[in-house]
């Protein structure tokens, strides 16, 4: 058996527990594999939206064990609530020295400043029309479970699986170039004002480490992704992030190179200027 990797920290978001299309086995496989000395549960860990005692698998309570057991064993577990958790948001300030719930930290690690929340305060449809965004969930359930059976008969018959859900969802918001870019320039922009070196998220499923440029500065946004569709992390090794995808066949995993862009835009205005652009759309 492979000895753990040690490293700074590790940040994981959007396992969605409780519904049919968490990967929690292969978190579980993933975790047994590092050993963080501070481990960030950036949001939507348990999807109480979807919740039901009908289903609550022994796989999905091993995976909320072995958090606990990293945490007795001298991992620093950091609770981030998301929107599908958001309960967790009443219990924030709690701090028992190894398991501490707060609304976003700022990791100070090697020197460089790391600015991590989940992500839905920017998110317009959460904000202004919530039960959209609720029914919205319910029939990403449903379809879930349909890509399951509609992988399955591709897999048989030689094929590669296909994700449904993403397909439908950037039909829905106007794909990665569009609706996706506007919210990593927005909080890169708060970013790169407060002096953060790197600003993380979750929330939207889309895993990503880019550096994002403006004329007031520079900052590597990235984005944990989720425990859903893409099964990835991010770890703090050797000075830097690194967005790591899971391949479950090898159980190790895989880097994701970097990108760069750049945004134009840096007064405090443009910001929030685009931020009710975004709300008169909704």
């Amino acid at each position: 058996m492979n000895a753990k990797r040690p490293l700074k920290a590790v940040v994981v978001s959007d396992v969605h527990l409780g519904t049919f299309n968490s990967k929690a086995n292969e978190l579980y496989s993933y975790l047994k594999t590092i050993q963080p000395e501070i481990l960030v549960l950036n949001g939507d860990i348990i999807d109480v939206w979807r919740f039901s005692r009908r289903y609550f698998p022994t796989s999905h309570i091993r995976v909320i064990r072995y958090f606990f057991k990293m945490a007795e064993k001298g991992t620093k577990i950091i609770f981030i609530p998301g929107n599908h958790d958001e309960v967790g948001r009443r219990f924030t300030g709690i701090d028992f020295g190894h398991f501490q719930i707060d609304n976003k930290i700022v990791l100070n690690i090697e020197g460089t400043l790391t600015w991590i929340f989940h992500g839905d305060v920017f998110d317009v449809v959460m904000h202004h029309s919530k039960w959209l965004a609720k029914m919205g969930s319910a029939g990403y359930g449903i379809l879930a479970g349909i890509n399951k059976l509609v992988n399955s008969f591709l897999v048989f018959f030689g094929g590669s699986p296909i994700s449904l859900a993403g397909k439908i969802k950037d039909k829905v918001k106007g794909g990665k170039k569009d609706t996706v870019s506007n919210f990593e320039s927005m909080v890169s922009r708060l970013g790169i004002r407060k002096g953060y070196h790197y600003v993380i998220c979750g929330h939207i499923h889309r895993p990503a480490k880019k550096r994002i440029k403006s004329p007031a500065g520079a900052i590597t946004y990235l984005n944990s992704g989720d425990w859903v569709d893409n099964m990835t992390a991010l770890e703090f090794e050797n000075g830097d992030w690194h967005l790591k995808y899971w391949d479950s066949q090898k159980d190790d995993s895989v880097e994701e190179s970097e990108e760069e862009e750049e945004i134009l835009s840096e007064t405090l205005e443009d910001i929030f200027n685009k931020a009710f652009k975004e709300i008169l759309k909704s």
